[in-house]
């Protein structure tokens, strides 16, 4: 005891260090039991955001039309590029629309039904950024789209324009204002016909058989639209309850482009792809016509393989990259 009273404790060194050795147990087990946690989401989220990406079985077919489309994410997992195919006869009973609209007295939606019979949609879609977590986005856009085109197909007997602004609309009141995404859909035709709309994503290309090069696309005959969700849609009919101080999106209008001859090859891409690149040198679109030419015989998913593999040897992405072949045969 000294002057004052006060007893003076003696720690053992010892005793401390063993403390703090407890102490970072502690913490560590903690950081341990977070990742772990972490982890286990993100590989639910992996096993569930997986089975959205299309099966082989989706691919449309299409009498004269060869399609197969590939994604290859950044991370190796899941990205933010996204294919829906929609073989509107293997996906949906036509028959059955076609006799319940024949019943209804719905002559137009008949006749918009059998037309599906020769036709078949694909969307392709790149969600800004290619994390892991941004194929949330993605999946919000697969299952809205598809439940959409439910709806068009019992009410209208096809895709119209209407179900873009909807879905524009949608993801402008729910998304953040840093994140969107460009979306290109279009239905090809028997006749090689297609016709597609463009929010925000790159256009397709056309490499022709007859002249062994990618032809020209004049763009400026061609109509593209911001990416979804970045304005509400103008002929919304709930337009007064969105505000939005940089105005509205407009009407949206289909464009058309053809494959003329056999052999000919329509390319739908992400800007993955169109930006691609080994230190100053642009994978897009010098290489990728040298490839076509070497590939254009062989069938769209040869020609997809193809790609896949030049690209990866050319140099390491940096994005998602994703394609689709459309070859008229």
């Amino acid at each position: 005891m000294n002057e004052e009273g006060f007893t003076l404790a003696v720690v053992d060194p010892q005793d401390l260090k063993q403390a703090k050795e407890e102490q970072m147990d502690e913490i560590i087990q903690d950081i341990k039991r977070s990742l772990n946690l972490l982890t286990g989401e993100l590989e639910n989220f992996q096993e569930i955001a997986k089975y959205i990406k299309p099966e082989p079985g989706e691919v449309p077919e299409v009498t004269g039309i060869d399609v197969h489309g590939l994604t290859l994410p950044l991370n190796g997992v899941i990205g933010g590029d996204h294919i829906i195919y929609l073989d509107f006869k293997k996906r949906y009973d036509l028959k059955a629309r076609i006799r319940d609209a024949k019943a209804a007295g719905q002559t137009d939606v008949v006749a918009r039904l059998e037309e599906s019979y020769h036709k078949a949609g694909i969307a392709l879609a790149d969600v800004s950024g290619h994390q892991i977590t941004d194929a949330l986005l993605a999946a919000m856009l697969h299952q809205a789209f598809l439940t959409g085109a439910i709806y068009e197909m019992d009410l209208n007997g096809h895709l119209s324009e209407h179900l873009f602004e909807n879905l524009n609309t949608r993801f402008y009141n729910s998304s953040s204002v840093g994140k969107f995404l460009t979306m290109i859909y279009g239905e090809i035709w028997e006749d090689g016909t297609f016709l597609f709309i463009s929010a925000g994503h790159p256009m397709p290309i056309i490499f022709s058989q007859k002249f062994d090069r990618i032809v020209d696309v004049h763009e400026d005959r061609l109509t593209r639209f911001l990416p979804i969700g970045t304005l509400p849609s103008e002929n919304d009919i709930d337009r007064k309850t969105n505000k939005s101080v940089l105005g509205f999106e407009h009407h949206y209008e289909v464009n058309k482009l053809d494959l003329i001859g056999s052999g000919d090859i329509m390319l739908l891409y992400t800007d993955g792809l169109q930006e691609h690149h080994r230190g100053e040198e642009d994978y897009f679109p010098n290489h990728l016509e040298t490839l076509l030419r070497e590939v254009k015989d062989q069938g769209a998913e040869e020609i997809c393989e193809a790609i896949q593999k030049d690209v990866l040897a050319f140099g390491g992405p940096e994005d998602d990259i994703s394609f689709v072949v459309i070859k008229r045969t």
